[in-house]
């Protein structure tokens, strides 16, 4: 049998693309996945509740062509995502006014779309070796071939090698002769050189703060963990990090001077920061925990470094 489309993965995308295939046309459509289930990594995502979308998304957010990116938004916006899913019973809940979560599980929309795409045959835990055309596209596979008019490589990156991520993307859109560019990552947490590793004594300590990258800005939470640094801020930020310094301000929106001004409580007490952290930053610095108003004009100026321009590079 040759198919009229062979969309190789069975993720988000893949997956995605088969729905819209069945509901638009009565093309014969395909679906080779790695894995005994499809969308394994979907289900994971968000903590089991997957994170759709966001509530603002422009070409800014991601990296790549900008014209590019603008035409696909065009063509299916954010608001078209969320209308189409909406009409098929789906209806997400926003968190922290910024994230389109499932309101239950991410199951919701693993079964939404393996019901708009039923009309496709699925052949999963299924390994792919190589693609070749002649003619027709042939895929060579761990359970045999399958041949289509036309493929749709929708398999990822490689990130969770454990739920069977690899780079046979790459390998395969270099096969046939695209310029590529080499995978990175992204969307992860951040680890430590030596000089910060007082950071990882505060495992699991999470506060609110900005980090800028470049000309990026970004706020959100951030996780201090046994690696390093993590939680959305860190996450968001990776993405644009390739090398070289970061800058973190713990105290985002607040005036420090005027904050401490006649001000006789401890300061680790004062900043709206958990106060193990806030002792663990002044050791680092060489400043005496004590009452906010006996800081000298030096001590204040390396306190507001420290506090909201502190830089570091990650490992």
């Amino acid at each position: 049998m040759i198919y009229d489309v062979m969309i190789l993965g069975a993720g988000a995308s893949g997956m995605m693309c088969a729905a819209q295939l069945n509901e638009m046309s009565d093309l014969k459509v395909l679906v080779v996945e790695g894995n005994e289930k499809a969308a394994k990594k979907l289900k994971i995502s968000g903590g089991g509740k997957c994170n759709i979308t966001n509530v603002n998304v422009s070409a800014n957010n991601y990296l790549g062509d900008e014209q590019l990116i603008e035409s696909v938004f065009s063509q299916f916006s954010k608001d078209d995502l969320l209308a189409w899913l909406a009409v098929r019973g789906l209806n997400p809940v926003i968190r922290k006014e910024q994230y389109y979560f499932c309101a239950k599980s991410s199951d919701e929309i693993i079964s939404l779309l393996a019901r708009a795409s039923q009309k496709t045959d699925y052949v999963l835990n299924t390994k792919i070796i190589s693609l070749s055309k002649s003619g027709d596209f042939e895929l060579k596979t761990g359970r045999g071939y399958f041949k289509a008019k036309k493929v749709v490589v929708a398999t990822g990156a490689k990130s969770f090698a454990s739920l069977g991520a690899s780079e046979i993307g790459l390998e395969l859109a270099k096969h046939f002769g695209h310029t590529v560019k080499a995978f990175a990552p992204a969307l992860a947490g951040l680890t430590l050189q030596t000089k910060e590793f007082w950071m990882k004594e505060l495992s699991g300590i999470s506060f609110p703060a900005e980090v800028h990258v470049g000309d990026k800005i970004m706020r959100e939470d951030m996780l201090m963990t046994h690696r390093g640094l993590s939680g959305p801020v860190i996450l968001s930020a990776s993405l644009y990090w390739n090398s070289g310094e970061i800058s973190m301000n713990f105290l985002p929106e607040i005036d420090l001077g005027k904050l401490m001004h006649n001000n006789r409580k401890l300061l680790s007490t004062a900043l709206p920061l958990p106060k193990r952290f806030t002792q663990a930053l002044l050791k680092e610095i060489g400043i005496i925990d004590r009452p906010c108003n006996t800081y000298r004009e030096q001590e204040l100026q390396l306190l507001g470094n420290a506090l909201q321009h502190y830089s570091f590079a990650p490992a």
